[in-house]
């Protein structure tokens, strides 16, 4: 059976990793795969989290199936951080725990190609790689926008506008809806009122990547353009990801919430979105899901996990500072502090990273995009010295 299979090459950003798991040099950086790190290099355990995991292990009283629908409870919660707690549009909203944010965006996907058959989205130019794979194997259509402006470092607002205006009725729009992964250049609040005002006149539905909430400016602030538009369209698809903001990466919790037009619609949607489920995944994981419900739903331990996150966005805002200040020598890096989360081009050719990457075990993608969360005051100096000898 398996006989005409030829072997894949490893995905270029795990396979980075490995290569830098195996270099010996003790100097060695990794800035490629995206997830937080601390001080020490390590991805910590939050002590909000720890806390919750006794509390859930006291309270279990089963190891039950919960459903295609997952964790109600953490699905409510979920609704309210993204879109708050009084919002006027909870009785169009319906949310479904998914196996991580990727979990998320297949699954909305999915609802897509099954509503419309052949329908198409469009994505940013560049986009996270796994959005690509993710779309196209629920069976949408890829067409693209154009974003970021390399020579400036900024989104290039009116190309991305120019384009969005031919997008027809019926299309999907997906945005990232804050800490843009990889160029960390966000869409400011006037610019997500043109994406609103250009998807009310031309019918096209907005999908948004939400995997960042609290690592840009804020829990709140960071959702602020995302509820502008869900205030401005009839339907809006959204995926998020407890990954980053609750490092719960290896627990694979996420959620897809749907924006619809009406309660009844609402309610369909949700009975596609449990069928369409059942039919990949079956149930998604309980685990992570009851962690997040703990923590949300007990005031201090959420008081304590939004100082946390806090801790975390204020940490790499302080290391885009210190990366800025340490290549300012040999060029104008002034570019990284305005960015907002863990990701940044340097602007750097591909020989330079390959350069870095070969004679002094720096790891980053050949686009030069680099985790900040990477970075650590130990080894910051000779990370820019690595560069400024590649430059």
């Amino acid at each position: 059976m398996f006989e005409r299979l030829d072997s894949l090459p490893s995905d270029p950003i795990l396979g980075l990793s490995q290569a830098c798991q195996q270099d010996g040099n003790l100097n060695k950086v990794d800035l490629g795969v995206g997830v937080y790190k601390d001080e020490q290099g390590n991805t910590p355990v939050l002590t909000s989290v720890i806390e919750a995991q006794r509390l859930v292990q006291e309270r279990e009283l089963t190891k039950a199936y919960q459903g295609p629908v997952g964790n109600r409870v953490f699905n409510q919660q979920i609704q309210s951080l993204i879109f708050g707690a009084t919002s006027a549009l909870q009785e169009r909203l319906t949310t479904l725990q998914t196996p991580g944010g990727c979990g998320a965006l297949w699954l909305g996907a999915k609802l897509i190609a099954n509503a419309r058959g052949a329908a198409t989205i469009w994505v940013s130019s560049p986009t996270w790689a796994n959005h690509i794979p993710l779309m196209q194997g629920a069976g949408l259509t890829i067409k693209e926008y154009p974003y970021y402006d390399a020579s400036t470092q900024k989104v290039d607002v009116d190309a991305m506008m120019a384009v969005l205006a031919q997008v027809p009725a019926g299309d999907l729009v997906l945005l990232h809806g804050c800490c843009h992964n990889p160029c960390g250049t966000d869409l400011t609040l006037d610019d997500w009122q043109a994406v609103a005002e250009l998807a009310q006149k031309n019918g096209f539905t907005p999908f948004v990547d939400l995997a960042y909430q609290g690592f840009g400016d804020g829990l709140e602030e960071d959702v602020q353009g995302l509820r502008l538009l869900a205030n401005a369209v009839p339907e809006m698809l959204v995926a998020s990801s407890c990954s980053k903001n609750f490092g719960l990466y290896r627990e694979r919790t996420g959620a897809l919430t749907v924006l619809t037009n009406s309660a009844p619609s609402a309610d369909i949607v949700f009975s596609h979105l449990q069928n369409a489920s059942r039919a990949v995944y079956s149930m998604p994981p309980a685990h992570g899901a009851s962690i997040v419900e703990t923590i949300l739903t007990d005031s201090a331990l959420r008081q304590q996990w939004q100082g946390e996150v806090a801790d975390m966005r204020e940490r790499i805002k302080s290391l885009r500072e210190s990366l800025s200040v340490a290549l300012a020598p040999y060029g104008d890096f002034g570019f990284i502090p305005q960015q907002r989360g863990m990701f940044s081009f340097l602007g750097l050719s591909i020989e330079q990273v390959t350069r870095l990457k070969q004679q002094y075990s720096v790891y980053m993608v050949d686009s030069s995009r680099i985790n900040l969360a990477g970075i650590n005051q130990a080894n910051l100096p000779y990370l820019a010295e690595s560069i400024a000898r590649v430059l």
